[in-house]
């Protein structure tokens, strides 16, 4: 139907009509009461007269028309179901901004038909976007100590706001959890809010714990499952676009302004004054329920269904705040800070204080434990902590480990229930990082130990059953079964007699196949990875297999070492070329040239350096208090390794090591297990890298900004801003700028992935504002998206006052700096979740300080950081 604004009738002195002021109320004061109370509808016919002549109406006729049909239709609802309460005055002037909800309201409350019809009727009101925030959820003091903290005296309110929406929890809880850890960078904080609110779902909503915790670690599915949203950031902005009422230039001002697609969000919904109608209020079932149906959805018309359950999600998020972490989420960028680490945490200690209604599992009473010391207290925590901890480095599953939690909480039991599992990868164990082979000597003292190739290929964890299913997993725990079909084919001929279940973890290396020769990590990378043929494989590969976990179903994690190396070379054929064994020697501290040659071996193999293992389990040991023997062993090496000209500055810290070896001669050394730990880094296993044996040592970084280049690099990024992962709050802090490593090839490629606009006339993995989660004070000429992982060599670490890498570990309100950063090789091997992390660059420093003290240092032993050490202009 045309507008009838478009059809205005004037007075015959050519003027409008006066048309008297009316208010929404007085327009929209009828509803339509049941299908059954309503007239039948009218003939086609007299629909289009109706039509017609409706376009020739004025507002005001148009109005009382329909005015006059709903007072006959609400006469007659009235006849059958009662008097007709009493109608308060018409307001005549529109409501102010704040009113909620702009309907005809009842003196008195509706009872019987009258209340159901009024339930049932299709209400068309506005709804205040500011307004619609939760307020049960708003002011609970989540970061309030868990010991001091009582969920049921918030239940209650909570269980009263969910009623309307079946009793599910809201989407409100999470998102104020959320806000509460995104606003601290203690670590303490974030983990009693987490506690807080866990036990607050466990006992209220147990069955919303599950997707809680899925959506606080931004995932939806383990590594293993392939489960991804693939959402681009034009979905998103569409969303905004539509629920928000904003143009493409308004979104690009806010999102050039703000940077974040979260905070972008939030601000977006601050702008969006009025609804049609109520929004439903979200639940953390149905928000992780759509992101399910989200990563699911494929084939034709994928894109446009996702679409539509994106926009669903923002038009029913209530209020900035939900908004703001709900595109997070969407963008898997949530950053609050509840990492795996975090999480597991949180768990065991909710479940230590609270359990779900039912259960009947033991809890500890929080007034208790308030009376404990602290060191009393940590003990308890550390208990459950590290049986919850050991159980997901075993079986890394939410799917899984909630469930059993909700049932007999923290206990041994736990470890059986979701331990070792055919088809589930555990998490790798991995290896401390030794600057050379002198250190890694030392620490060795008195043990057997096994030196192995450590190749340049890819970490793999083979799984097979007794009915002969094989999958493979990556070091990632993501599943590469259909990337290596020809070690699937291969497992039926290394299975020995008596073996019909198994897991074995071993390096997969590209090998030519005729002489056996290996090849780089680059020549693997041209596999394909997905629904690879045997017959088009171009790249051959071995399998060199080094550990066994788990034979005919008994897990051998607990065995040393030395045992389950016997039990995989005596159980498994080898098949030359195919699979066999990496190359070992067995050795003491003692034998000091023997492992040398064996270093320089592995490295003429082009192999990367040396992992170095504990053979078997002893007792803690004594230091023997002959400072003689571990200078022998340094002198040993240190002669062979380091050429002449770098030994200088070796005799300045022998006074400090003479001063340490004195201080720890009565001292007992931590015990180093020759047992598999998953998810551990412990000095039972040491690498020892080429580059760690040369005068510098390595670190992965993370690139996250650039500035434009001078002079003959004008028109590429030099220098580079590189970053740390800081495993507490997900940030990434700024350590160094770097401009040595780079070749003209790579400063181009660099340049067209990180395009500015300048390469392809749109910008790519780039942003013109800082991202919330990058910790940098200075203005770069452009922040990319991190995405990447960079291996970096350096001369040492200093302290410095402009960077934030490991603020707080080493200096109150000093970070840590690296001096002559260069660029050494991309880590395609690598996700951004696995570079060096604060903690890992402050013990770097620690142990700089240890072994070469202050000739560069200031008064308080420590060297500042000089902007001319960094080699950026």
């Amino acid at each position: 139907m045309a507008s009838p604004a478009k059809k205005r009738k004037l007075n015959a002195d050519g003027k409008q009509a006066a048309i008297p002021t009316r208010g929404l109320e007085y327009f929209f004061a009828k509803q339509k009461q049941k299908a059954s109370s309503t007239p039948p509808p009218p003939s086609p016919a007299k629909d289009a007269t109706s039509e017609k002549e409706d376009t020739h109406l004025t507002d005001e006729e148009l109005a009382r028309r329909l005015q006059a049909e709903w007072d006959a239709e609400a006469s007659t609802s009235s006849s059958q179901s009662g008097p007709k309460p009493e109608q308060p005055p018409v307001a005549t002037q529109p409501p102010a901004a704040s009113t909620t909800f702009l309907s005809q309201p009842a003196t008195k409350p509706m009872t019987g038909n009258s209340a159901q019809t009024e339930k049932s009727s299709n209400v068309l009101s506005l709804s205040s976007v500011a307004a619609t925030e939760d307020q049960a959820s708003a002011n609970i003091p989540l970061d309030e100590s868990p010991l001091t903290f009582d969920p049921p005296k918030f239940i209650p309110t909570l269980q009263e706001s969910w009623a309307s929406d079946g009793g599910d929890a809201s989407y409100a809880l999470l998102t104020r959890c959320f806000v509460l850890v995104s606003s601290t960078q203690s670590r303490i904080k974030i983990v009693d809010t987490l506690v807080n609110c866990i036990r607050l779902l466990v006992v209220a909503d147990p069955s919303s714990l599950l997707p809680a915790v899925w959506l606080a670690t931004n995932a939806i599915s383990p590594p293993y499952v392939s489960m991804e949203l693939g959402l681009g950031g034009s979905a998103i902005s569409k969303a905004l676009k539509q629920v928000c009422g904003l143009d493409n230039r308004s979104l690009k001002a806010i999102y050039d302004r703000l940077g974040d697609p979260g905070d972008v969000a939030f601000e977006a919904k601050k702008k969006q004054s009025f609804t049609l109608r109520k929004p439903k209020p979200l639940t953390i079932k149905g928000v992780f329920q759509s992101l399910v149906k989200i990563a699911k959805t494929q084939g034709q018309g994928s894109g446009d269904a996702k679409q539509r359950i994106v926009d669903k999600l923002l038009q029913d998020a209530r209020g900035g705040e939900e908004s703001r972490y709900i595109v997070r989420t969407l963008c898997q960028h949530l950053r609050i800070g509840a990492v795996k680490t975090t999480m597991l945490i949180a768990l065991s200690r909710a479940f230590l204080l609270s359990k779900p209604p039912g259960a009947d599992f033991p809890t500890r009473d929080p007034k208790d434990l308030l009376k404990l010391k602290k060191e009393e207290l940590a003990e308890i925590w550390a208990r459950g902590e590290e049986i919850v901890k050991a159980s997901f480095a075993r079986h890394p599953d939410y799917n899984d480990l909630v469930p059993v939690l909700l049932e007999i909480g923290v206990s041994e039991e736990l470890l059986v229930r979701c331990g070792l599992t055919l088809h589930i990868p555990l998490r790798p164990m991995l290896g401390s990082i030794t600057r050379d082979l002198s250190e890694m000597l030392t620490k060795l003292q008195g043990r057997d130990f096994a030196c192995e190739y450590k190749y340049d290929g890819q970490r793999a964890q083979i799984h097979c059953d007794a009915a002969g299913k094989v999958s493979i997993f990556s070091r990632h725990l993501e599943l590469m079964t259909d990337k290596y079909p020809d070690l699937v084919a291969l497992v039926p001929k290394i299975r020995g007699e008596g073996v019909d279940s198994f897991i074995l973890e071993g390096e997969v290396v590209a090998v030519d196949r005729e002489t056996g020769e290996l090849k780089n990590f680059q020549t693997l990378t041209n596999r394909a990875r997905k629904d690879v043929a045997i017959g088009s494989i171009t790249v051959d590969v071995c399998l060199f297999a080094f550990d066994l976990m788990y034979l005919n179903g008994q897990p051998l994690l607990d065995r040393s070492f030395r045992e389950r190396r016997d039990m995989l070379r005596s159980l498994f054929v080898e098949i030359p070329h195919h699979f066999t064994w990496v190359k070992s020697l067995d050795a003491t501290s003692q034998d000091s040239e023997m492992v040398l040659e064996f270093f320089k071996s592995a490295l003429d193999s082009k192999c990367e350096g040396i992992m170095v293992k504990i053979l078997d389990n002893l007792p803690d040991l004594e230091y023997k208090g002959d400072d003689a023997e571990a200078a022998d062993i340094e002198q040993s090496v240190t002669e062979k390794t380091v050429p002449p000209t770098a030994k200088k500055g070796k005799s300045k810290s022998k006074a400090a090591a003479d001063k340490e070896a004195q201080a720890e001669k009565k001292s007992r050394r931590k015990a180093l297990l020759a047992t598999y730990e998953p998810d551990k880094r412990l000095d039972s296993w040491l690498k020892v890298k080429k580059d760690y044996n040369s005068s510098f040592d390595t670190i992965d970084l993370i690139p996250v900004a650039g500035w434009h280049g001078q002079g003959r690099k004008a028109k590429w990024w030099s220098p580079i801003l590189l970053a740390v992962r800081n495993e507490e709050t997900g940030c990434l802090e700024a350590v160094c700028k770097c401009i040595s490593g780079f070749t003209d090839a790579f400063y181009k490629e660099n340049k067209a992935f990180y395009d500015d606009c300048s390469v392809s006339g749109e910008p790519k993995n780039t942003h013109v504002i800082k991202p919330s989660f990058v910790e940098y004070a200075g203005q770069p000429d452009v922040w990319f998206e991190p995405q990447e992982v960079w291996e970096m060599a350096f001369a040492d670490i200093t302290i410095s006052p402009t960077y934030t890498a490991a603020i707080g570990l080493v200096q109150e309100d000093k970070g840590l700096s690296l001096r002559f950063p260069r660029f050494l090789k991309k880590r395609d091997d690598k996700g951004i979740d696995e570079a060096s992390t604060s903690e890992f660059l402050a013990a770097l420093w620690r142990k700089q300080e240890m072994k070469a003290p202050s000739a560069k240092s200031g008064e308080n032993g420590v060297a500042e950081a000089d902007e001319d050490d960094l080699g950026d202009f």
